[in-house]
Formats: C-alpha cells, sequence, structure tokens
C-alpha cells in the first residue's frame, strides 16, 4: 500500500502541473491579450501569485475536498489514485483542443465515478451545506454551479460603472489602466493559487491518512509547498492555447475590460476560497470575460467560442467520472 499512496501523492503534483499550464493561463490572458504586459512578464507575476495563494489563503478548499470520498484506507489510496490520472487525461486533452475546461469539475467527476465503483452510492459523501459553508458533492456542485453566474454579473456591473465613470477620459487613462491591471492579474493568480492549489491539498492529505501517515485531517506545510510549487512550474510553462481562447477568442478586450474582468473573477474566487468552496477558476475567469463584454458590446462577442465553453463545462464531469470509474480497476492492481 505504501507504493500506491506515494504514487498517488505523485500524480496528485502531476495533476497541479497540468493545472499550472491549464487553468493560470486565465490569470494573465487578459493582461496579455491588452498589451498591458509581455508574455513572459505575465507568466513571472502568475507564478508568483500561484506559489504565494496557497500559503496565505487558508485550507478551507482541501476541508471540503478532502471530505468528499467515504471509502476503507485501501479504497481510497485506488479511488484518489484513479480520480488524479482521470482529472490529468481531461486537463490535456482540452488543453490540446484550447478549452478552458475545469480542472476541479474534473477532479470531483473522477472521484465521484471511481468511489461509485468501490463502495456505490455509500463510498461518496453527497453532503450540502454545513453551518452556511459547502460540504460534500452537493455543496461543491453548487459552488461549481453558481460562481461564474457571480463571475458574469460582478464583472457586468463593474463594465458599466466603469465605462461610465471613463467615457470622457479614456486615452489620457490609458496607462494608468494598464498599470491597474498589473495589480487585478497579481489578486487574481494569487486567488486561483489559494483555491486550486487546495484541491490537490486536500487530496494529499487524504491519502497521508489513509496511509496512516496522519490521525486527523490537517494539511501540513510540506503539502503546500508541494502544491504550490507544482502549481506554479505548471505555470511556468504557460498555457498559450488557453490565453488565446479566453483573452481573444470570445471578444477583443480593451485595457479597461481586462482590469475589469480580473477585479470581478479575483473577487468571486477569493470569496469562494475563504468559505471553502472549490470553484473553477477557469469557468469564473471566462464568465468574467463574457459579462464585460456583453454589457456594452454584445454583438461583438464570439458566441460560438462561449457555447464551446459551456459544452466542455457540461460534459467534463460525467466525462471524468466514466474515466475515474474505468482506472479504478487499474490503481486497483498496483
Amino acid at each position: 500500500m505504501e507504493v500506491a499512496v506515494l504514487l498517488a501523492i505523485a500524480t496528485a503534483l502531476v495533476f497541479d502541473l497540468t493545472n499550472g499550464f491549464h487553468d493560470s493561463a486565465n490569470s494573465i490572458a487578459a493582461l496579455v491579450a491588452t498589451r498591458a504586459a509581455r508574455p513572459e512578464h505575465a507568466l513571472i507575476l502568475a507564478a508568483a501569485g500561484n506559489f504565494i495563494g496557497p500559503l496565505v489563503v487558508g485550507t478551507a478548499v482541501a476541508d471540503t475536498v478532502g471530505g468528499v470520498v467515504t471509502l476503507p484506507a485501501s479504497a481510497t489510496v485506488t479511488a484518489v489514485g484513479a480520480a488524479l490520472t482521470a482529472a490529468i487525461a481531461w486537463n490535456l486533452v482540452t488543453w490540446w483542443f484550447g478549452l478552458p475546461s475545469s480542472s476541479s469539475h474534473a477532479l470531483v467527476g473522477g472521484l465521484v465515478g471511481a468511489s461509485l465503483v468501490a463502495a456505490g452510492p455509500s463510498g461518496v459523501h453527497w453532503g450540502g451545506f454545513t453551518d452556511g459553508r459547502p460540504s460534500g458533492v452537493v455543496g461543491i456542485l453548487v459552488g461549481l454551479a453558481i460562481s461564474p453566474l457571480l463571475g458574469a454579473v460582478a464583472c457586468a456591473l463593474l463594465a458599466t460603472i466603469a465605462w461610465r465613470l471613463m467615457r470622457r477620459a479614456r486615452r489620457r487613462a490609458l496607462g494608468p489602466v494598464r498599470r491597474a491591471e498589473w495589480v487585478t492579474a497579481a489578486t487574481l493568480a494569487l486567488s486561483h493559487g489559494g483555491n486550486d492549489a487546495q484541491k490537490s491539498m486536500g487530496v494529499i492529505t487524504l491519502l497521508l491518512i489513509a496511509g496512516g501517515h496522519l490521525t486527523e485531517f490537517t494539511v501540513p506545510l510540506w503539502v503546500k509547498l508541494a502544491a504550490a510549487t507544482s502549481l506554479t512550474v505548471g505555470t511556468a510553462f504557460g498555457g498559450w492555447r488557453i490565453v488565446r481562447t479566453v483573452g481573444r477568442g470570445v471578444f477583443r478586450m480593451t485595457p479597461l475590460d481586462g482590469l475589469v474582468s480580473q477585479a470581478g473573477a479575483a473577487g468571486v474566487i477569493l470569496g469562494a476560497s475563504l468559505v471553502g468552496a472549490p470553484v473553477s477558476t477557469t469557468h469564473v475567469v471566462a464568465a468574467g470575460v463574457v459579462g464585460t463584454g456583453a454589457q456594452h458590446r454584445a454583438r461583438h462577442v464570439h458566441w460560438k467560442v462561449v457555447t464551446e465553453m459551456g459544452v466542455a463545462w457540461v460534459v467534463t464531469l460525467p466525462m471524468t467520472a466514466l474515466l475515474g470509474a474505468m482506472l479504478f480497476p487499474v490503481w486497483g492492481a498496483i
């Protein structure tokens, strides 16, 4: 079992790596698309934010993710390994096609599929809400469903206010707006790291408990550092296919659009992290871009691209659940 635990932990860090170049690109898409920063400088900013985020935001999301599986120790290791492998495969496929799908959906889908094979419905903590905080699969799904809507609405409202305030000062304000984009991009990167790295922190802690290395669900410092480092390395690889889709595929953003979309998305993701909701940072950012564009020039939004992103949003859970179920026997043989 010890070998399986170590292999599963390594797989969790690989998942973080793919999450880095798949999802972290969202935090710099607007910054690069609006020419507020050169791509290499934006990557450094995103990498720094993604490293710091997991260390300062807390572990509420990790607690939520770690509570999804209710299986015996040996089955837990097998189910988590299968789920992580399914999520990695889905991340790679959607990255190849440039689709900003959700690593959160992929991980939750994989956990549900593998746990159902292991023990049926009793192997999954379905949950809901406890003291206003999400718990189990239901609580996570509600957060995943609501957060993009909140991102779109928040960015639409901010865009309305910003464009009214700036309608007579757009040219002379271009420089300050681009500099402000750096601040909101850094905040978005930090919020992404604080939410997404916690998902792997949660499953690694779960694996340590299953392997008998921990007696209670407390995320060790080395797990935080390992997850943050893996996510940062993944971010350093870029993710330019996703950047092109989010930054230019939805509509051609101005610097003010970039500032607004980053600020709104960062606020939603940070709020979700504090209450323990593992949201899809990809979909919050993409929805924020759509909300920003639709507010003042809806006809310029490429709705075909938006539809493709929506399809990826819908199919990720069932596809990764199926993959997780199929990979469970493979991990069981280890």
